[in-house]
């Protein structure tokens, strides 16, 4: 059995291995690419501060990227009684080069190891984020350009309103999306900092050269302080979780918007019918489940910042082992929205519109507004205007001219879609992703 990195000489007793274990073992094969990535980094260093010899570092960088290329082909296993991945790396390690496997946790922690590995993982899973969002973006965008003239009621305390559009029904999530892009680039500058080198939180006697290893990981900057390295662990993951559950908020917003839209009581619009699941009972029906799911995963989302805090909250400074839960609700939490994204953005390309809703008379008070406008721009005082309209609705001889002359920005007749897009190319520019892939890409191949 492979002896743990911090075992001496009396063994833990089983139970209590077990219940401390947990499920990190299953967790930190979302790490294992990242480790072997920070290893490289780290060895690299270790190098050129006379901690390794050239030899002994073209030895172990062969052998990790053969490690890194195990994960790629999804092959790399943590093995039975092997505590965790940074274990398992320099077991595999050890037992190609022997002691100079040992070597590589030289000036480390694991507590600044799978700090690192979850930076690395999570700015990787943000940039997948970013990209499903974008692609999303795009499809409403085109959605409102070309549904920009078909009008719908809008609502206020589900009651009919205004007019509205189904330009302006996509271009709002458009544009929340924008929003949302800009709060996880936020986590991502705060999460794209090198805690590598903070050891236990404490730093190292040996001459580490922490910028080095900033530089080879394509990090913006270090954590400089290490104390406050260590105390990032749980502020990291709340921060990126707020901005998950920020474009989970209005993913969820959406599918309610067309689960409605969707029922027959208002026949708005019609969801792909792949996308829909019948009765065991009734043969007429096409219940949008899709979206009802996406729904509730969204929402379970949103939790997750709660959840982390409850975890970390009320911890003084320095690691804890309560830390290691967080890894089970936020590690996953990338894929769960990743899923919610594709669907989102599969229903919305198929979805198809109700072109003639204002046809149907119920909806004709929705132009009252328009009326009463009108006639103000006719020269009569607005409140007059508003009071003679609401007698004529109260009397029955309201009959609208159902037209809207809407010119202002971000209205009906002029969406400033173009507009919307260049805000996000900004943003998506702020994140600069091309330096991390290109870091990472510089170390395997290295040697």
């Amino acid at each position: 059995m492979a002896q743990k990195l911090w075992e001496k000489s009396v063994q833990v007793n089983k139970d209590i291995e077990r219940f401390t274990v947990g499920r990190d073992r299953e967790m930190d094969l979302y790490l294992a690419k990242y480790d072997v990535l920070g290893s490289m980094a780290h060895i690299t260093m270790l190098e050129t501060i006379g901690l390794l010899t050239k030899e002994e570092l073209s030895a172990l960088l062969e052998e990790l990227k053969n490690i890194h290329g195990i994960v790629e082909k999804g092959e790399f296993v943590i093995e039975d009684g092997v505590e965790d991945v940074h274990s398992q790396v320099e077991l595999m390690l050890t037992r190609k080069l022997g002691d100079v496997g040992k070597k590589i946790h030289s000036g480390r922690s694991r507590n600044d190891q799978v700090l690192l590995d979850l930076k690395l993982f999570t700015r990787s899973q943000i940039k997948d984020i970013a990209e499903q969002v974008t692609d999303l973006f795009q499809i409403l965008i085109r959605q409102s350009e070309r549904y920009k003239n078909v009008l719908m009621p809008g609502y206020t305390h589900l009651q009919i309103a205004m007019p509205s559009s189904f330009g302006l029904w996509f271009g709002a999530y458009a544009e929340s999306l924008v929003d949302d892009l800009l709060f996880l680039q936020a986590a991502f500058k705060i999460c794209n900092r090198n805690p590598l080198g903070s050891a236990a939180g404490y730093g190292s006697s040996f001459p580490l050269n922490r910028s080095l290893t900033t530089q080879l990981l394509g990090f913006d900057s270090m954590n400089y302080n290490v104390v406050y390295a260590q105390m990032g662990r749980g502020k990291m993951e709340r921060n990126v979780a707020f901005a998950l559950a920020s474009v989970a908020g209005t993913i969820s917003k959406l599918a309610y918007d067309a689960c409605l839209f969707n029922s027959q009581n208002f026949a708005f619009v019609k969801l792909p019918d792949e996308c829909t699941t019948g009765s065991s009972i009734m043969p007429h029906k096409k219940n949008p489940d899709v979206f009802e799911l996406t729904r509730a995963k969204c929402n379970k989302l949103q939790s997750l910042p709660q959840q982390i805090m409850m975890i970390a909250n009320n911890l003084p400074s320095g690691y804890f082992r309560d830390l290691q839960i967080i890894k089970e609700v936020f590690l996953p939490a990338f894929q769960e929205l990743k899923d919610c994204l594709q669907m989102t953005s599969y229903i919305m390309n198929e979805i198809q519109v109700n072109e003639h809703i204002l046809d149907d008379d119920k909806y004709q008070l929705i132009f009252s507004v328009e009326e009463v406008n009108r006639l103000a721009r006719g020269g009569m005082p607005f409140r007059d205007a508003y009071k003679k309209v609401g007698l004529d609705i109260e009397a029955g001889n309201f009959s609208p001219t159902k037209e809207v002359h809407h010119t202002h920005e971000g209205s009906i007749g002029n969406l400033c879609n173009d507009e919307i897009t260049v805000l996000m190319q900004k943003v998506i520019d702020g994140f600069n992703f091309d330096v991390m892939q290109q870091a990472e890409q510089r170390l395997l191949n290295l040697n």
